[in-house]
């Protein structure tokens, strides 16, 4: 059995809807993974703002907008009037559900609520369109076997017993429907894999039952060489390793969650991505074989806020790096890359909701520098650092100045880290040295 996720922009609307329809009616049993339709998900956040600063009226409004269009999508989706009248019931339900908590006292588990009513909608929506089709197919509430710990990882064990479990006790199907990025927490709460966590969602499904392949649909025919919203004719690259597709998804290749690649990687499962609306396309397979050396793919990601922190009493002491770790480990904020010298080291994080804290407590012991509105430019490949040709990158540094250089600490991984006004043009020169052999001027 196949796990296939679809994103929102593939049930965006009635024709991609249909499209996605026609790739999975092929006569094969699947579990299928769906994300909110396109635009639900940021709504019901704004609805969830509006609620935290006590504007009931926005909050209301925006509820009965959104309303409205799913009442739209329903009447254009649906002919047979019983289907029609049962999917009209569940999705006023919704509505009238969000319309009742408007005035709740915000938190975080309220939030969680009104987040996952997307992806409710969403596969309700599209198993009853299915059933209209003629098609045999089953829901499959993703808040009945999907669960976090305490330590918000994935309750492997729970989440496969219960998955086969609830599939054994349900009618025979050819097409499951279940939703993405929704699960409950340890509590029995109801929680998320965090924003893009669908895919994520797929991987776990695929281990879970033990799938002959996951496959992630969206709006691009696979991994792509370059970000091809900032360079011009790149190329989708047929085939990656579990390692390097983790890298890419990492560092900002967005067209994978980042932990996507764990569960299957764990489980030696193949995952494919590919174009919804190119469906003959071959797309990116990700597996445990290593096709190729030397660089394969460039990826960027923004938001990294780059730390040095100097002090005298670094040269020759041990202990020094445990010190700063600790702080970092204390405000639970993850470190991406690193460098040091005999007396600084330099680091880089992507989440600055303690910076102030931290860097408070770094200044006992040291001088601290910060500098925000960086990038890090990641260049992934098989074993890259002993490549012949890896040397041509080099070249960029005599055309921008480079904050920090991670080179060494993985082989398959060499990362840049450069002010983001210089991001674009750091991704084309890089494309034009690697890929083109020349230079852009």
């Amino acid at each position: 059995m196949k796990v296939l996720k679809f994103g929102g922009t593939s049930v965006g609307n009635i024709q991609n809807i249909k499209s996605v329809t026609k790739i999975i009616v092929d006569g094969e049993k699947k579990i299928v993974v769906l994300s909110a339709m396109s635009g639900t998900t940021n709504t019901l956040v704004e609805i969830a703002d509006a609620i935290k600063n006590k504007d009931v009226e926005i909050a209301n409004k925006t509820i009965l907008l959104l309303s409205k269009k799913y009442r739209q999508v329903v009447e254009s989706l649906f002919e047979n009037s019983t289907i029609k009248q049962q999917v009209t019931i569940y999705v006023d339900s919704i509505f009238s559900k969000l319309l009742q908590i408007t005035s709740k006292v915000y938190n975080e588990l309220l939030y969680s609520t009104i987040v996952a009513q997307g992806e409710l909608l969403s596969t309700f929506i599209f198993t009853k369109y299915l059933v209209q089709q003629g098609v045999k197919a089953q829901l499959l509430p993703a808040l009945e076997f999907m669960r976090i710990d305490r330590l918000n990882e994935p309750d492997n064990f729970y989440i496969q017993q219960n998955l086969n479990r609830i599939i054994s006790e349900n009618l025979p199907a050819d097409i499951y429907i279940t939703q993405g990025f929704i699960c409950l927490d340890a509590d029995g709460n109801i929680a998320n894999l965090q924003r893009g966590g669908s895919d994520y969602s797929a991987t776990i499904i695929g281990a879970a039952i033990n799938a002959d392949e996951v496959q992630i649909w969206t709006d691009i025919d696979g991994m792509h060489n370059n970000d091809p919203r900032f360079v011009e004719n790149t190329q989708a690259i047929s085939n990656l390793s579990y390692e390097e597709a983790a890298e890419l998804a990492y560092f900002g290749a967005r067209i994978l969650h980042p932990q996507t690649v764990m569960p299957a990687r764990t489980a030696n499962i193949p995952v494919r991505l590919k174009h919804t609306m190119r469906p003959e396309r071959q797309g990116t397979l990700i597996n445990n074989k290593v096709t190729d050396e030397g660089i394969k793919a460039i990826a960027a990601k923004d938001g990294i806020t780059a730390i040095k922190i100097k002090s005298a009493r670094m040269l020759l002491a041990y202990g020094f790096l445990k010190k700063v770790f600790e702080i970092f480990e204390k405000y639970e904020t993850p470190i991406d890359m690193i460098t040091t010298s005999e007396i600084a080291v330099s680091l880089t994080i992507d989440n600055i909701t303690f910076l102030n804290a931290i860097t408070e407590e770094l200044e006992k012991f040291a001088s601290v520098e910060v500098d925000q509105n960086q990038s890090i430019i990641c260049l992934v490949g098989h074993s890259i650092v002993n490549h012949s040709k890896t040397h041509c990158l080099f070249n960029v540094l005599q055309d921008f100045s480079i904050r920090m250089i991670s080179y060494g600490g993985s082989e398959n991984n060499i990362s840049l880290l450069v002010n983001t006004k210089d991001k674009i043009k750091v991704l084309k020169n890089l494309n034009s040295y690697v890929f083109e052999n020349s230079v852009i001027a």
